[in-house]
């Protein structure tokens, strides 16, 4: 979008906060660079150039404006209903490859060579994979610093810096403030006295349905794991240094997240993993308008616009739930579950609720005794094959993923039928473009309306709604009155 001119002029002249993370306008006489809506006075047309993220304006000189700080706004949506090569890189360097296992690991996981990947990310992005890991830093130590009292050097390598030099010459290029000045700025009440607690914000492009988002997540949490306390979804989550515990609570314009860690090096893969589950980058402006072309769609879309699709902080869990739910009901399939993570999980301390355990990883699982598996004895096979080729590495469904190959080889799995899939898809893979034409639900939905209910002609009839079907099914699940669909009380 950033080569569109007239466009970005229009969105920062109107201070449109629906295009926050599209792209960054950056201002040649000021050397700032800002979102589209900023509450400054708009720049002369002539003085802006638009670039496609943070870390290609930092790379052209420019510093982050300390009035709208740019680096809090929502991702752009472009890497969430993409499966190309940028868009898989995007995802994961937004969780952390790079920090973790370089440019070399990050080639490795998308199955191309790093001078590839160099290249396809600084065509689209003007930035290549270290430049935007190195702008990911920079937000992750800002946030440290404004909202812990760790000591400068635990905030610089829990950021992912290899020094503490890189990090203060990062931060000071970045935000034009040395560390200390930024700790100095950040507002005095902030929550710094619980260890290892962080309170944050999580932004979202508006408008955000939260009913079948967080009614969903609590109606099927896995006791132990998750649970639906105080008006706070909460869980736990398994992290590459560690464990931690996320909180989160709808808000009228945003979405409070507090999180629990073992160790501050996972913030970012935290954060990231939180946004995703709860689909934050989403452009809900371009989901509804595109349902609202439908007729049948466009009354849904008005009573309770913005609904997002939930997703998961880890996806070989919920592939496991998945075919724990085949065939049963939602009761039977938490059941399933808290079997498993009583006998197999790792336990874990929650001082502030009720929380017991990660689920189980494919490791353990595929370890456990088949015999002990309440389910029949097909089912039980199709658990057993399904842990074992995640244990083996031999079947990826991460941030990596190729949606397509993915979904053949889940297909190629016994026991694994269309739904089962395309539920994978729409909430492991987060292909927003999965739909569930044999879902029960979906089916009743499309009758009421007065749909095609049978699965061939529901699909057709759906293909107006592309690609956005995962989207659809939502609005088709609310109109059943399945808990789901609401926030507990």
């Amino acid at each position: 979008m950033h080569t569109d001119t007239e466009r970005c002029l229009r969105a920062v002249r109107s201070k449109d906060a629906r295009f926050d993370g599209w792209f960054f306008t950056a201002v040649l006489t000021t050397g700032i660079y800002c979102r589209p809506s900023c509450p400054a006075v708009p720049p002369k047309a002539g003085n802006v150039v638009f670039h496609p993220s943070a870390a290609a304006c930092q790379q052209a000189g420019f510093r982050a404006c300390k009035r709208c700080r740019p680096d809090t706004s929502p991702g752009s949506p472009e890497w969430n209903h993409r499966a190309d090569l940028v868009a898989r890189a995007m995802r994961l360097i937004a969780d952390g490859t790079v920090d973790r296992e370089g440019v070399p690991g990050l080639a490795a996981r998308l199955g191309y060579s790093t001078r590839q990947v160099e290249r396809q990310l600084l065509a689209e992005l003007g930035a290549g994979p270290l430049a935007l890991a190195r702008a990911q830093r920079a937000r992750t130590a800002r946030l440290l610093i404004e909202t812990t009292g760790l000591p400068m050097a635990e905030v610089a390598f829990a950021a992912g810096f290899s020094s503490v030099r890189t990090f203060n010459d990062t931060v000071r290029e970045v935000y034009a403030l040395t560390p200390g000045e930024l700790r100095t700025r950040a507002p005095q009440n902030t929550l710094r006295t619980t260890p290892g607690v962080l309170s944050l914000r999580l932004p979202f492009r508006a408008p955000l349905n939260p009913d079948n988002l967080f009614g969903h997540l609590a109606a099927t949490a896995v006791p132990g794991v998750e649970e639906w306390r105080d008006g706070a979804y909460r869980r736990t989550l398994r992290l590459p240094h560690g464990h931690g515990i996320a909180a989160l609570t709808p808000c009228p314009d945003h979405i409070t997240c507090r999180l629990t860690l073992s160790d501050p090096r996972d913030l970012t893969v935290a954060i990231s993993r939180c946004r995703r589950l709860l689909d934050l980058d989403a452009d809900p402006v371009a989901v509804d308008g595109r349902l609202r072309t439908d007729p049948v769609l466009a009354p849904l879309v008005d009573k309770a616009p913005g609904r997002r699709v939930p997703r998961t902080v880890d996806e070989a869990e919920f592939a496991v739930r998945a075919v724990l739910g085949q065939q049963v009901s939602t009761a039977a399939a938490r059941t399933h579950a808290a079997r498993l993570v009583t006998a197999h999980g790792t336990p874990v301390e929650d001082p502030e609720g009720g929380l017991t355990h990660l689920f189980p990883s494919p490791a353990d699982l595929a370890a456990l005794d088949p015999d002990t598996l309440a389910m029949p004895r097909a089912r039980r096979t199709t658990f057993t094959t399904l842990v074992r080729r995640l244990a083996d590495g031999d079947l990826r469904l991460g941030a990596e993923s190729d949606w397509s190959e993915t979904r053949a080889r889940l297909l190629a799995l016994p026991g694994l039928g269309p739904w089962t899939v395309d539920v994978i898809a729409m909430r492991a893979l987060g292909d927003p473009d999965a739909f569930l034409p044999t879902d029960l639900g979906i089916r009743r939905a499309a009758r009421e309306l007065g749909l095609p209910s049978t699965p061939a002609a529901l699909t057709a009839r759906a293909a107006p709604w592309r690609p956005w079907r995962a989207y659809a099914v939502q609005y088709l699940w609310a109109t059943d009155s399945h808990p789901i669909n609401f926030l507990p009380v």
